[in-house]
């Protein structure tokens, strides 16, 4: 399947048009590598005025756009706004200078940014001279350090990274994947229409098997957007994205197991075709007028089949790239 475009990805997309190589590309700084912006130092870090900060890059976490919102998510926000509000902010955001003369923009720490917002204090952060390259790399490595995206957060990340124009390469490296991990999110990521995967959530105790075999249903046609959001619009909408996704896979599952209505055709006279949930079956006359044509394809029928199903294959080669 073709990668997708930044126009066609929805919500999590929108906030990394300048993520990717620019004209303006900042030069790198080699004093000032990812993990030396992960440990940081002291003289770097600065109190700054939330409101000079502005967002950049991927966004890693679907809550703040998905219309499912985890409710533990949103409890851990409310007890990290409570304890900086009591105790202070003890971990500093990483930011890096913008473009723009005074402002900043956020690498990493935009739940602390926004309590602080919310807070109405200024933010601790340790400001960076960071390209692009060196910025990812060092999302990636504080985003593996708390390890609380989901498998289907990492998923999205790994899309929108790539469609801002960096690497495979580049991709791992800032999740630290394997091939066949990336694999594994690319085909959630590239099957599962984004705004199906918006609907349902981050999924936060959703691993692999179930994203995959939601993908799965996809590129099997089991299900569609529109089937899956008719689906999904009669859930309840008070359970969490786990259940959601739990639910849509049950329906699928369910409607796949109904057994189908047969078929029955008759495309010249004497020949008839029944199809069914288990099997196709012809039944040809072989006396009167059609004697002779039954004759015949008693004969050919067997190539007959063996040529449709080499056309057949030819048009459908399985992809294992």
């Amino acid at each position: 399947m073709a990668r997708k475009s930044l126009q066609g990805l929805s919500g999590i997309a929108k906030t990394i048009a300048d993520s990717g190589p620019r004209s303006t590309e900042r030069k790198p700084n080699p004093s000032a590598p990812a993990l030396g912006a992960l440990q940081g130092s002291l003289s770097a870090i600065r109190e700054i005025d939330p409101n000079l900060i502005d967002e950049w890059g991927p966004k890693d976490r679907i809550d703040g756009f998905t219309v499912v919102n985890s409710d533990d998510d949103q409890e851990g926000f409310e007890n990290l706004r409570t304890s900086i509000e009591e105790g202070g902010q003890q971990v500093p955001v990483l930011v890096r200078r913008s473009s723009q003369e005074g402002r900043f923009e956020i690498i990493y720490g935009r739940r602390r940014l926004k309590a602080c917002r919310e807070l109405g204090i200024n933010v601790r952060a340790n400001v960076q001279d960071l390209d692009d390259q060196s910025a990812l790399l060092a999302k990636g490595l504080e985003n593996a350090a708390r390890r609380n995206l989901s498998f289907y957060e990492k998923a999205r990340f790994a899309a929108v990274i790539q469609v801002a124009g960096h690497d495979t390469a580049t991709v791992r490296q800032v999740l630290g994947l394997s091939k066949s991990g990336l694999s594994h999110l690319t085909k959630v990521s590239e099957n599962i229409p984004d705004d199906v995967g918006d609907q349902i959530g981050a999924a936060p105790k959703s691993g692999r098997p179930k994203w995959t075999a939601l993908a799965e249903a996809f590129i099997a046609k089991k299900v569609n957007a529109s089937s899956a959001f008719a689906i999904l619009s009669k859930l309840d909408e008070g359970i969490s994205s786990d259940e959601r996704l739990d639910q849509l896979l049950r329906e699928i599952a369910r409607r796949g197991a109904r057994p189908t209505q047969g078929r029955v055709v008759t495309p010249v006279d004497g020949v008839t075709i029944k199809s069914g949930r288990s099997s196709i079956a012809i039944s040809i006359k072989r006396g009167g007028d059609n004697a002779a044509f039954a004759e015949w394809l008693d004969a050919e029928l067997e190539e007959i089949i063996k040529k449709s199903y080499r056309e057949f294959t030819d048009v459908n080669a399985v992809d294992d790239t």
